[in-house]
């Protein structure tokens, strides 16, 4: 299965560097999937998408996630309905290990293999990684492994980029992050 090409593109939330980065990596893959779970605000990945002339046709946003662990619990079903069989996992060294973990036990269970694609970060991050955290979450993974291939959750806030409507946005207004050097 690891020689098998990558037939989705699944995106850690938490750093607008990270949508940066799949807007251009997307160009290499322009017929498979993206997802993006829980990441910058709908508005600031279309612009993202938009400035890097991508298409916006094959990237869906997943907002239920709050937590690297959730990214995987309600993106595990939307993968496997789409077929998904390889993934690259577009994620930051502050996730690392944990998240990469997380991915081979997770998505393993669920018969996707995963190719990491691990991209730097600029400034502070956001995120640490402790062994505690990183043990609870190995943990609750190796629990929910067996379970996810039966249970399904849903998340209801699930969309395609095309069906952002960007003048709501901004007439409601919104701010992207300013590392993203976005322009409204």
């Amino acid at each position: 299965m690891s020689s098998q090409p990558v037939d989705a593109l699944f995106v850690l939330g938490g750093s607008i560097q990270r949508e940066i980065y799949v807007a251009k990596e997307a160009k290499k893959y322009p017929d498979i999937p993206i997802l993006i779970s829980h990441g910058s605000p709908e508005p600031c990945v279309w612009l993202i998408f938009h400035e890097e002339n991508t298409e916006l046709q094959n990237t869906w946003l997943e907002n239920c996630a709050n937590s690297t662990w959730e990214n995987f619990y309600y993106s595990i079903p939307i993968l496997r309905r789409w077929g998904t069989h390889k993934v690259k996992l577009i994620t930051s060294p502050t996730h690392l290990p944990r998240a990469q973990w997380m991915a081979q036990i997770l998505l393993g269970a669920n018969g996707i293999w995963v190719e990491p694609d691990i991209i730097q970060e600029r400034g502070i991050p956001g995120n640490r990684e402790f062994w505690l955290k990183t043990g609870l979450d190995m943990t609750r993974s190796l629990l929910w492994a067996g379970f996810s291939t039966i249970i399904q959750p849903r998340c209801t806030q699930v969309k395609r980029l095309t069906e952002l409507d960007m003048q709501a946005w901004e007439h409601r207004g919104f701010k992207c992050e300013y590392q993203g050097n976005v322009r409204k």
